[in-house]
């Protein structure tokens, strides 16, 4: 959503992100409508980042551009346009590292079932990520199953400053926050253990069917996958007890989790 832009065109549906923006809740009231149009110039993008030097390059695939109701039918028009777009890569000698979920979740999703606080999303992300490395695999051999899954619950159901704006009202109330409902005590880690049971399902998933096993009709994929954490460090304040307590909590609550 951040660079791609033609959020109406090419049989995609709106994404958590575009819902948000659309609410008015981004500070400059800017959507991703258009962002870097990267749609419509990824040609003109792809010889940029070739004439910087660059041999490899990051980027998400837009999982309602490619499955616009969040599953069932693929969309044609989705599919290539992201052939397109990793063909060029490849035409230059650029290395495609593909990201399956950055945070934008179909917002057919969320009004089905309430997005990632849903056991469902596991068997949904799944069959996603099975399109794309059915699609794109030959091809791709770098993937990034989920961004930075210890944030997205935080800032989207503890803080309610991302999609899908939920955090305690007593939390909204002294912070200031501007939430739609939610409850800033649970739904963080059930979102958080639904996007890993997600990233497990795809792994394991990609590791049968494309990695480990020689195919009847296609070769071993060859690829490689994993997932993106941001980790944050935190130093006491002192060497009292209770800072070097509170420091192992907040590692505990950021990263720990992952573990």
């Amino acid at each position: 959503m951040k660079v791609e832009g033609a959020a109406a065109e090419g049989g995609r549906t709106p994404c958590i992100w575009d819902t948000f923006a659309h609410e008015g809740r981004i500070e400059d009231k800017r959507t991703g409508d258009i962002a870097a149009d990267q749609y419509h110039k990824y040609k003109e993008d792809v010889k940029l980042i070739h004439d910087m030097g660059l041999d490899a390059y990051r980027f998400s695939i837009s999982w309602s551009r490619v499955i616009p109701n969040g599953r069932g039918p693929v969309n044609p028009e989705g599919v290539q346009y992201y052939n397109n777009l990793i063909n060029e890569f490849k035409k230059y000698g650029i290395e495609p590292h593909v990201t399956l979920l950055h945070f934008d979740l179909p917002q057919s999703l969320e009004d089905e079932y309430s997005g990632l606080l849903s056991p469902k999303i596991v068997e949904d992300f799944t069959a996603y990520a099975d399109v794309c490395f059915r699609e794109f695999g030959d091809r791709v051999k770098y993937w990034i199953t989920v961004n930075e899954p210890n944030i997205e619950p935080i800032l989207g159901h503890d803080l309610g400053i991302f999609p899908p704006n939920h955090c305690s009202s007593s939390l909204a109330s002294s912070l200031g926050l501007n939430c739609s409902k939610g409850n800033s005590s649970v739904e963080p880690y059930v979102a958080g253990h639904n996007l890993l049971l997600s990233h497990a399902s795809a792994v394991s998933l990609y590791r049968k069917k494309y990695q480990s096993v020689v195919l009847v009709q296609k070769p071993n994929q060859g690829g490689y996958i994993g997932i993106t954490l941001l980790g944050i460090w935190f130093e006491p304040a002192t060497r009292l007890p209770d800072d070097i307590a509170a420091v192992n909590r907040a590692l505990d609550f950021l990263i720990g989790c992952l573990r």
